[in-house]
């Protein structure tokens, strides 16, 4: 059910003149993402990351993977004007700190010690996805900037309203970071490992512009999967047929049960995905001797090509590393994708050819005493972070230019 609040602290100045064209604003809630249209919100998203589209948040919550029993309860932020959604954001309360990827347990930790109580909070994000792009999703045709700051102070509001500790918004752009903290929130920054395609027009060309020993090692583990007898397949679209989400469906869990713990996405999701986003969707699928033995499932946006998942039943070495590393980068070529995000996590990314990338988020919380340390604790962190990624660049498998 869609709740309205109050933006009128955050509208434009009395005196101006109503043909401004964002007079008249209104905000509201909504606690499921079908209350919006989905070409009003997508209006809002663009095309360049799938996972803030509404078909993927609407998956998530149609599927029950997302839901107040899960521990998110959408809160998706609305501005509208005269029924048109000029702006939007993906919200949950959040009763814990579970599929987020930018940690925050030992803040809660410290604040309960005190005797303060962490949950609920809000947290803007897409949920179990750790992939960079807007969260302060905007129509270009309106004045941007102006938008984003009413969808933060409303954020702000909705923290306050709801008695919550804390407003997290996880993995936005650096751009939109640096506005958060304009407004006086705190930033925090991370690692991931990206790849970037230099225009190469097939793998043997990236392999060419690594050093030797790093073109050998790629050589040698994708020789051993071809030995193995695993092929692999990059499906799109309707060529995913049910039996293929069935056999990916197990290694994920399969997967998620041996590293992980319980698994947050359910097969509906995974069905729902297929009826609204199959095009965005690539599913690689490793065969051996006429069976699906793994898989990984992969997102596209207008120049990136986003890994999510992956799992397997049978324990070949470099399987891994074959699904969504090298597979990844052969697809993107092939599709004059600019970039492949391979996820959270995983320094053995580095001599694959996916180098160190920063990745942003942005924090408010409401007791003055627990942000003033979580300020301390993040100026110090952010320099061993800039500190980090300066090491781990000098570990690039790319050749050294003389």
């Amino acid at each position: 059910m869609a709740g309205l609040f109050s933006i009128k602290q955050f509208q434009r100045p009395a005196f101006m003149h109503s043909s401004d064209p964002l007079a008249h604003l209104t905000a509201k809630i909504v606690s499921d993402i079908n209350e919006v249209a989905s070409d009003e919100w997508d209006r809002c998203a663009g095309k360049a990351t799938p996972f803030v589209r509404h078909g993927f948040l609407r998956a998530l919550e149609t599927s029950k993977s997302v839901c107040a029993d899960t521990g998110w309860l959408p809160q998706h932020v609305i501005i509208e004007q005269k029924g048109r959604v000029l702006a939007c954001a993906p919200l949950y309360l959040k009763s814990h700190s579970y599929g987020e990827y930018v940690f925050d347990w030992s803040w809660a930790e410290a604040y309960e010690r005190a005797g303060g109580r962490y949950y609920p909070k809000l947290q803007c994000c897409v949920p179990f996805t750790p992939v960079t792009g807007p969260r302060l999703l905007v129509d270009p045709a309106y004045d941007v900037a102006h938008l984003r700051k009413m969808l933060i102070r409303a954020m702000m509001s909705l923290a306050q309203d709801h008695n919550c500790s804390s407003l997290h918004i996880t993995f936005p752009g650096q751009g939109e970071c640096e506005e958060m903290t304009r407004l006086g929130m705190l930033q925090r920054i991370g690692t991931q490992f990206h790849w970037q395609n230099h225009d190469y027009t097939d793998f043997d060309q990236f392999l060419a512009a690594l050093s030797s020993r790093k073109r050998k090692a790629i050589r040698k583990e994708r020789r051993q999967i071809r030995d193995s007898g695993v092929e692999m397949r990059a499906l799109n679209g309707d060529a995913i047929k049910p039996g293929h989400w069935d056999a990916f469906y197990r290694f994920y869990r399969n997967t998620a049960d041996r590293k992980w713990g319980p698994a947050h996405l359910n097969r509906d999701f995974f069905r729902h995905l297929q009826e609204t986003m199959a095009d965005h969707v690539v599913l690689i699928i490793g065969e051996q001797e006429g069976e699906m033995v793994c898989g990984a499932w992969n997102l596209t946006g207008s120049d990136t090509l986003f890994g999510r998942n992956w799992g397997c039943l049978e324990r070949v070495k470099f399987l891994h590393f074959e699904a969504c590393y090298y597979q990844a980068i052969d697809y993107a070529i092939a599709h004059g994708l600019s970039r492949v995000e391979a996820g959270a996590q995983g320094e053995h990314k580095i001599q694959r050819g996916y180098l160190p990338a920063p990745t942003y988020s942005a924090h408010w919380i409401r007791s003055q005493a627990l942000s003033e340390a979580v300020e301390r604790f993040l100026e110090r962190e952010r320099a061993a972070v800039r500190e980090d990624q300066t090491l781990l660049n000098g570990m690039s498998p790319f050749k050294k230019e003389a």
